[in-house]
């Protein structure tokens, strides 16, 4: 019998403190939690709140099936990583010391135009965590020019961009990209609000980041109707899974919108669902197809625990919490795997890729491009011309046709 077993939420809740003491991120402590929702979403089909080390082994086993760990993606190993953190502190109350960002404090004269520059960025939306990428990048900066004994924005030159480049030459070339483009931002900040003579973001060497973009990963309207069909809505747990499954699907809102999803996001009157999207903070309006209403409704009546909570979806265990983005990913890939819906390498398999589907199914029926990008929630028609890659039959009414060629012109002998 193991001694050491605690509630998942708890364990969770506990070492996320201690890493948070530690130094650690508030973005990288999120994808901690997001990894161990893989981990309670699975404890959940097992029926399990709490977990202990053999648990743990468990997951991982599950996780690597057949093959080998070095089989998995990177992905895949991350959520293994964050797994064995949870174990460790269960069993050891500590955490050794793993590799993470480490903020610099952006202090005196040129920390405070830093902090300028980010509040500046922030008006125009950026995320928390791109706002921690651009404390920890400048923080870099601001290390180097204390080691140069540069103590004003005004002692900052030619020679000291050059040297801060050469010197992130050891590092990727995304992290490099990333590092300098920030710089770049910083430095035309700094001359546009004339806290420098010169515009030395000019300065700054060029850093080529070729990012070849993948097609967007779908399936076919056979296969989302097997998917659905794949669910057991029998149970408390089939009837949310469906109904989460099913306005993913047939309205393509993104994961984190449906894990949100309130009541008062229903407005059945109106047969409208309408929110604040998470990702873009924009409204955004939908129909409330019957099968989702009564999907929903099914739900409401037979499967939703007893809650005081505004949200529509909730886990089955307690304690009855919202779910987290990181949950329906895992939902939906076990239901693919019970409609015998076999995953290409590369192929993303979570809700998003029901989303890409929605994308292709409308694509297919001539729906306009502004149309498909009301529907996804887009702030313009350029983020929806992604998906006209996926649309075969128009793709092919642009193939050229190739010319005859005379038989006679490969049986020709040609003298060198």
């Amino acid at each position: 019998m193991e001694h050491n077993k605690v509630i998942i939420e708890q364990l969770a809740d506990e070492t996320a403190c201690y890493l948070e003491k530690m130094g650690y991120s508030e973005s990288r402590i999120k994808q901690y939690h997001a990894a161990w929702n893989h981990l309670k979403a699975f404890m959940v089909e097992c029926g399990e709140n709490h977990y202990s080390a053999s648990m743990g082994e468990k997951f991982i086993y599950g996780m690597i099936g057949n093959g080998t760990y070095e089989d998995l993606s990177l992905w895949q190993k991350q959520i293994i990583a964050c797994v064995n953190v949870l174990t460790e502190y269960l069993e050891t109350k500590t955490v050794k010391f793993r590799r993470c960002k480490v903020f610099r404090e952006l202090s005196g004269p040129v920390g405070v135009t830093m902090l300028e520059y980010i509040k500046y960025r922030k008006g125009y939306g950026i995320s928390a965590a791109t706002e921690d990428d651009y404390k920890y990048n400048l923080g870099q900066f601001i290390v180097y020019l204390g080691e140069k004994g540069v103590d004003s924005v005004n002692e900052i030159n030619k020679l000291i961009i050059i040297d801060y480049a050469n010197s992130t030459g050891f590092a990727s070339n995304n992290t490099r990209y990333r590092n300098l483009s920030v710089l770049k931002g910083y430095l035309r900040f700094l001359y546009d609000n004339s806290y420098t003579e010169y515009d030395l973001s000019r300065t700054v060497p060029k850093c080529r980041r070729i990012r070849q973009p993948k097609l967007p990963s779908t399936y076919t309207k056979n296969e989302v109707e097997k998917l659905l069909g794949a669910i057991d809505r029998s149970s408390p747990k089939g009837k949310r899974d469906y109904a989460m499954t099913l306005i993913t699907a047939r309205l393509g809102l993104r994961a984190s919108d449906v894990c949100n999803l309130k009541f008062g996001n229903l407005l059945w009157e109106q047969n409208q669902i309408v929110l604040r999207q998470n990702k873009t903070d924009e409204m955004i309006e939908l129909p409330l197809l019957t099968k989702i209403g009564e999907a929903v409704i099914d739900y409401l009546k037979y499967g939703r625990p007893k809650s005081e909570l505004p949200y529509v979806f909730l886990h089955v265990i307690p304690p009855y919490d919202r779910l987290n983005r990181s949950t329906l990913h895992s939902i939906i890939c076990l239901y693919l795997r019970l409609a015998g819906i076999k995953l290409e390498n590369g192929c993303k398999h979570g809700p998003h890729a029901l989303r890409h589907s929605l994308a292709g199914i409308l694509l297919d029926k001539k729906t306009p491009v502004p149309v498909i990008s009301e529907v996804l929630g887009h702030r313009s028609t350029e983020s929806t011309r992604y998906y006209l890659r996926i649309d075969t039959g128009a793709l092919r009414q642009c193939a050229l046709d190739v010319p005859h060629v005379s038989t006679s012109f490969y049986g020709r002998r040609v003298d060198l």
